[in-house]
């Protein structure tokens, strides 16, 4: 399978990585819509961090007071001193899980539904250039791969760094010698630490990389067009071959990513360890010289404040470590945030009430690339509402594209398209997409029933209006005939109906929504012909009083449109009603004469045998 550059757009177009400073301000914004409870959470983290510190300092008074002086009361006293600090701090460490890892799920929740819907506003020309899998591993993969540290991650950073602060503050109370003798090695610890948190961003920005690319080799290879592909071209075994090398790097990045400074952080937990052996040694040398040295219960819980000190220290160091690899997928998400819209609805946008359908292209002039050919160039062209536009002419002359100017799926790059005298750049979203109705050569229907792929146009229809639709199609009685009726499920893609069933069900869906225009993009090119006969007249009874721009594959179905243009090179060659071109003589007459000479397509192949051809 071909390789394709994993990156949502060509590199001159992406936006430029936010410094960490800049990128790390940005991740707390997502947290600021939850400040309440993460205040709930910090009050829970300071208070369990007092209570945690507390034991040793009983533990100290029992050592040094009440064993000596045999005090029992007292003793008492503090063994359910320290009882009591273990539960409570349990309990706070309950409540700051549960609600860190609400707010975590909630700014999850707000990132999935940003990049979502960055992705809904996005042009068409975005999705024709990058990979379905590619998107896909951004929402799930990325998003995903952020879920520690969201969650969880952040509020070990706060707790772990408030246990810290106190045991120092705890340390030094108790003996300020020892705590200087612990804290010796601190520099050389956050050195390392920083060095493995670099080595793991930069794993990690490949890792997901390598996902993204395994994700688009699933998506593709394992659709249902991709199996029949793989399939019927022999190719499954090389499919499976390129999956396995890929899934073998991933392998590869997996390990080294988890493997990523374990021994240097190992290390680090074996030094502080060894450090009570250290404090000990400290103490007696400090008996030695003849010193003041510390009292055996100080001793004692200053030992026991260190040991405790370690796991919140080594988890820090580790969770600075996570979260610098983790700003490298808020990163690969942050880049489809940045990513520029180019088509937006206009601040106070036009709502067009009741449209009646007259489009213009005023000097209008197309490029995908504004460094390549144009597209179309100097389009100028009326279409009277109510009024059919045919256009026709050799692949990548540009037809596409020209109607797909008019529900804005692109922007013109020179002039203006126009409905009812109002450039459809001025239009709001809604009035546009109700006023004009689209249907493609590509036809896509949802793992759905029927019904719910119809509804998918206008949700609020009832069983009447999706029955006079699909008849308006010439689709009902194939529907009625189903075992499940309109209850039917189409199959991934709709592979559970044929190529002209399905366009008669993307027709009805259009027909449902009733647009005042409609662009048909051969929308009957999937059709035998029996069938495009048929759903040739339902379009050409829907077409009375309706505005119809056809680009035209066959054309057959073009004749008796009001005007016919042919394009060439992106310009216009020729206009002019069938009659009228066929007596020039131009490209037009050379289309028809080459269309006589093909021969009518093969009927749909018979029902029963492609049942036993489908699983």
């Amino acid at each position: 399978m071909p390789h394709h550059d994993p990156l949502p757009a060509p590199p001159d177009r992406q936006p430029a990585a936010a410094p960490p400073p800049a990128q790390i301000r940005r991740i707390l914004r997502l947290f600021r819509p939850y400040r309440g409870r993460l205040a709930a959470v910090a009050l829970l983290v300071g208070a369990s961090s007092l209570v945690a510190v507390a034991s040793p300092f009983l533990l100290r008074e029992v050592i040094d007071t009440a064993l000596p002086e045999r005090r029992t009361g007292l003793l008492a006293l503090l063994v359910l001193g320290m009882i009591a600090a273990a539960v409570t701090s349990s309990i706070f460490g309950v409540l700051q899980t549960l609600i860190s890892t609400t707010v975590g799920q909630q700014v999850m929740h707000d990132l999935r539904t940003a990049v979502y819907g960055k992705l809904q506003r996005m042009p068409l020309a975005f999705f024709t250039r990058t990979r379905t899998g590619e998107v896909q591993s951004r929402i799930a993969n990325d998003i995903g791969g952020m879920q520690a540290t969201v969650t969880s991650t952040a509020t070990s950073l706060v707790s772990n760094l408030t246990a810290v602060v106190a045991t120092l503050v705890a340390m030094l109370a108790l003996d300020w010698r020892l705590t200087l003798v612990s804290l010796a090695l601190l520099p050389f610890f956050v050195w390392l630490a920083r060095r493995v948190g670099r080595e793991r961003k930069r794993i990690t920005t490949q890792r997901q990389k390598q996902m993204a690319v395994m994700a688009a080799m699933v998506t593709e290879s394992l659709s249902v067009s991709g199996v029949l592909l793989g399939r019927t071209m022999g190719r499954s075994e090389a499919l499976t071959r390129d999956f396995a090398t890929e899934s073998e790097r991933l392998v590869g990045l997996e390990v080294r990513a988890n493997m990523a400074g374990r021994w240097r952080m190992a290390t680090i937990g074996m030094i502080m360890a060894a450090i009570p052996a250290l404090l000990y040694w400290s103490a007696g040398v400090m008996y030695q010289v003849g010193g003041a040295p510390p009292s055996i219960g100080t001793l004692v819980a200053f030992v026991s404040l260190q040991q405790g000190l370690l796991r919140p220290a080594v988890s820090l160091l580790s969770t600075g470590v996570d979260m610098q690899a983790s700003l490298a997928l808020f990163q690969r998400i942050f880049e489809y945030l940045d990513l520029p819209v180019d088509i937006t609805e206009r601040p106070g946008a036009v709502e067009l009430a009741e449209p009646r359908g007259e489009v213009r292209f005023e000097r209008v002039s197309f490029s995908y690339d504004p460094a390549a050919e144009p597209t179309l160039a100097d389009i100028d062209l009326t279409v009277a509402a109510g009024g059919s536009l045919a256009i026709v002419g050799p692949t990548g002359a540009g037809k596409s594209t020209l109607g797909y100017l008019v529900p804005r799926l692109y922007d013109v790059t020179q002039g203006r398209v126009t409905l009812d005298g109002v450039d459809v750049r001025d239009l709001g979203f809604d009035s546009l997409t109700r006023a004009v109705g689209v249907v493609s050569q590509e036809t896509y229907l949802f793992h759905a029933s029927v019904a719910e792929n119809l509804r998918f146009a206008k949700p609020d229809a009832d069983q009447a209006e999706l029955e006079a639709a699909a008849r308006a199609a010439q689709i009902h009685d194939h529907i009625a005939a189903l075992p499940d009726g309109y209850d039917t499920v189409v199959g991934e893609r709709g592979y559970r109906f044929s190529g002209g069933e399905k366009q008669r069900l993307a027709i009805a869906r259009t027909i449902l929504r009733d647009p005042p225009v409609l662009v048909l993009d051969e929308a009957t090119s999937a059709l035998d012909t029996r069938t495009e006969l048929a759903v040739q007249r339902a379009i050409d009874a829907l077409s009375a009083g309706r505005t119809t721009i056809t680009i035209a594959h066959r054309l057959s179905t073009i004749r008796d449109a009001d005007q016919i243009v042919v394009l060439d090179g992106g310009r216009i060659a020729e206009r002019g009603t069938h009659a009228e071109l066929v007596a020039l003589g131009g490209r037009y007459a050379d289309l028809v004469r080459r269309d006589a000479r093909v021969e009518p397509a093969e009927p749909e192949p018979d029902r029963q045998a492609v049942e036993v051809l489908r699983p």
